[in-house]
C-alpha cells in the first residue's frame, strides 16, 4: 500500500505535532512493508529515516484556503492508496480514500469569537466552514480513529456518526530525552523561570474550555486558606488567552507563566514539580497529565470529559467548576504523603495502558482494514 500522512504539524513540537511525531515514529518501528508519503512543511532527517518512508514538502499552513487548493495537488500528484489526515481539516473536494484522527470536537462546545482579528461575521463564515468541513470528513471518512471513547460518544451525539465507523486509539505520551542528560540542567531551568519554591505545574494552552481562569480563583484560595509556601507555574505559548490572564497574574505574585518552553526545560520541570494540576472543562484525551506521571509526578485533574477514562485511579479529581473543591484537593495532594505514594502506584498501572508501538499497531491495523476484500 502506498499511504500518505499529513505531518505538517510534526515540528510544532506540541499538541497535534506531538501526536504525528509519535505515530511516525511508532510506524517506522514496526512496517517495512508500506510505502508512506509524509507531508511536511520541511524536511525531517532525524525523525523520517527508514526507506519506505518518503518526505513531500507541502509549505502550506493548517486551516487556510491555501490547503483547499494548493495541498490537495501534492496530494492528488502522489496517487496514493490511502491517506490519514491526523486533524479534521481536509481538502472539502479531496475524493481519495482516507481515515482521519477526531481528537475532539471543541469548536462545537467552545467556539472562540473573542479570540479572532476577523470581526463577528466573518468568524461566523469561518467557523461555519470549519463545521461543514469536519461534518464532510466524518461523513466521508472509511474509518474514523477517535482517541478517546469520550470522543467517539461525543462524535455519535454531535456529529450523528454510527459507532461501528469509529475505532478508539490511544494517544501515547511523549518519550523524552534521557535523565542523565537533564540532571546537569535542572537547577539551571528553575532559576532561570525564578522557580523558588515547591511548585504545581501546569502545561498547555490557555483557551476557554482549558479553565485557567478557574485554576487562578483556587489557587487564591489555597494560598488564602492553606497558607501554603508554594509556586504555581504555568508553561504555554503566549497567545491572545494568556494575555488576558495577564492582571490576575500580576495580582497573585505566586503564579508564573514561563511561556513555551523546550523539551529538554519541560524534562527538568516535569522532574522537579511537587504536583501536576489539570482544571480542564472537555477534553479529548489529555495528554500533558500522562506525560507528567511518566515523571513519577502526582496529578489533580478535573473529573469532565475524557479525563477520569484517560487517568483512570491515577490521579486526585475535583470538580472543576467548583474552586473550593479544587483547592482543597491540590492541597491535599500536595502535602499527604500517604495519598501522594498511592496515586503514583496507580499511575504507573494506568501508564501500562499506553505505549507508541501500541498506537502505531492499532493505527496500522486500521489502514489494512480499507485493503480486506
Amino acid at each position: 500500500m502506498k499511504i500518505g500522512i499529513d505531518a505538517r504539524m510534526l515540528a510544532t513540537g506540541f499538541g497535534l505535532g506531538r501526536y504525528v511525531e509519535q505515530l511516525i515514529l511508532g510506524l517506522q518501528e514496526i512496517d517495512d512493508e508500506n510505502q508512506y508519503i509524509i507531508f511536511v512543511r520541511k524536511i525531517d532527517e532525524e525523525k523520517i529515516k527508514k526507506d519506505n518512508f518518503r518526505q513531500v514538502v507541502a509549505d502550506i499552513p493548517w486551516y487556510g484556503w491555501a490547503e483547499q487548493v494548493k495541498f490537495l495537488k501534492i496530494i492528488n500528484r502522489e496517487r496514493l492508496d490511502l491517506m490519514h489526515f491526523p486533524h479534521w481539516n481536509i481538502p472539502f473536494f479531496y475524493r481519495g480514500d482516507f481515515v482521519v484522527t477526531l481528537h475532539d470536537l471543541t469548536m462545537f462546545h467552545f467556539p472562540r469569537p473573542e479570540a479572532t482579528t476577523l470581526g463577528p461575521l466573518k468568524f461566523f463564515i469561518k467557523d461555519r466552514a470549519h463545521r461543514l468541513i469536519v461534518k464532510r470528513a466524518a461523513r466521508a471518512a472509511r474509518e474514523i480513529i477517535a482517541t478517546s471513547i469520550f470522543t467517539r460518544e461525543d462524535a455519535r451525539a454531535t456529529l450523528g456518526v454510527a459507532a461501528d465507523k469509529m475505532t478508539v486509539i490511544y494517544q501515547a505520551p511523549f518519550e523524552t530525552i534521557n535523565n542523565k542528560q537533564l540532571t546537569i540542567n535542572r537547577e539551571l531551568i528553575l532559576d532561570k523561570y525564578k522557580i523558588s519554591r515547591p511548585y504545581v505545574l501546569y502545561v498547555g494552552a490557555a483557551y476557554p474550555h482549558k479553565n485557567l481562569p478557574g485554576l487562578l480563583r483556587a489557587w487564591r484560595i489555597l494560598m488564602d486558606k492553606y497558607k501554603g509556601d508554594y509556586q504555581l507555574v504555568l508553561a504555554g505559548k503566549d497567545s491572545y488567552f494568556y494575555n488576558q490572564l495577564k492582571p490576575g497574574l500580576a495580582r497573585q505574585p505566586s503564579v508564573r507563566h514561563i511561556g513555551l518552553v523546550s523539551d529538554q526545560e519541560l524534562d527538568a520541570l516535569y522532574a522537579r514539580a511537587r504536583l501536576f494540576v489539570f482544571p480542564s472543562l472537555y477534553e479529548g484525551f489529555g495528554l500533558p497529565p500522562l506525560e507528567a506521571a511518566r515523571h513519577g509526578v502526582p496529578v489533580a485533574a478535573s473529573a469532565a470529559s475524557c479525563l477520569p477514562e484517560i487517568l483512570g485511579e491515577g490521579a486526585a479529581y475535583f470538580d472543576p467548576q467548583n474552586y473550593e473543591q479544587m483547592a482543597a484537593v491540590i492541597f491535599q495532594t500536595l502535602t499527604d504523603e500517604e495519598r501522594r505514594h498511592a496515586l503514583r502506584d496507580k499511575m504507573k498501572l494506568e501508564l501500562t495502558r499506553y505505549s507508541r508501538e501500541k498506537m502505531a499497531r492499532e493505527t496500522l491495523a486500521v489502514y489494512q482494514r480499507q485493503f480486506v476484500v
